[in-house]
């Protein structure tokens, strides 16, 4: 078993601590560097190798919204598993178009923490489903413009390999984009998606 090289960064030490015993504990993770501040988190990650990175989103420094993006410039592989206290919308808007690979509240049990870490690494996104109908609720669009440009391409009935081919992407990047779009209008297909998009003039 090859064991998954964790990065977490959270302010809180008590919090941080609890976290790294919890997913320590996890056969196949090793927390390998623990931060306090947003800003050690690039050069953490430049130390220690690793292959995904826990990130609260309220710290000294920098914040994790920021600190995702950072890593995003440097470490483009590396995956991101955004955390939060506060189950803002906003919130997961921002940290998606940072470049997180997940968004989860900080409270979730410590076996859906480390599901969501396999996940990631597995090319899978993970959104809180509460957070994602919220996100919803408050009106703005939570689609980025390529997510909507996937979701539109993919109206007229049009194949993974068709959209890729008209939108000069890879078939994996659309499956991306299109199964993002989906979690976050809580749709069950993409055709589904499609008319939640349009009902709400997003497309």
């Amino acid at each position: 078993m090859s064991m998954i090289r964790l990065l977490l960064a959270e302010d809180q030490s008590m919090v941080r601590e609890a976290l790294a015993a919890l997913l320590g504990l996890e056969p196949d993770i090793e927390v390998v560097a623990q931060v306090a501040r947003g800003d050690e988190v690039v050069a953490a990650a430049h130390a220690h190798d690793i292959d995904v990175a826990l990130l609260d989103i309220e710290m000294p420094g920098m914040t994790g919204i920021e600190a995702t993006a950072a890593l995003r410039r440097e470490f483009p592989a590396v995956k991101v598993v955004v955390v939060t206290t506060f189950g803002r919308p906003g919130y997961l808007r921002r940290a998606m178009e940072s470049g997180a690979d997940a968004f989860l509240v900080k409270d979730a049990p410590a076996a859906e923490l480390a599901a969501a870490v396999r996940k990631v690494l597995a090319g899978e996104r993970v959104i809180d489903p509460t957070l994602a109908a919220a996100a919803l609720a408050d009106g703005a669009s939570p689609l980025t413009d390529r997510e909507r440009d996937v979701l539109r391409a993919a109206a007229d009935g049009s194949t993974n390999t068709e959209i890729a081919a008209a939108l000069h992407l890879s078939q994996g990047t659309v499956r991306n984009y299109l199964s993002m779009a989906i979690q976050k209008l809580a749709a069950r297909n993409r055709a589904e998606a499609v008319r939640i998009a349009r009902e709400k003039g997003w497309l």
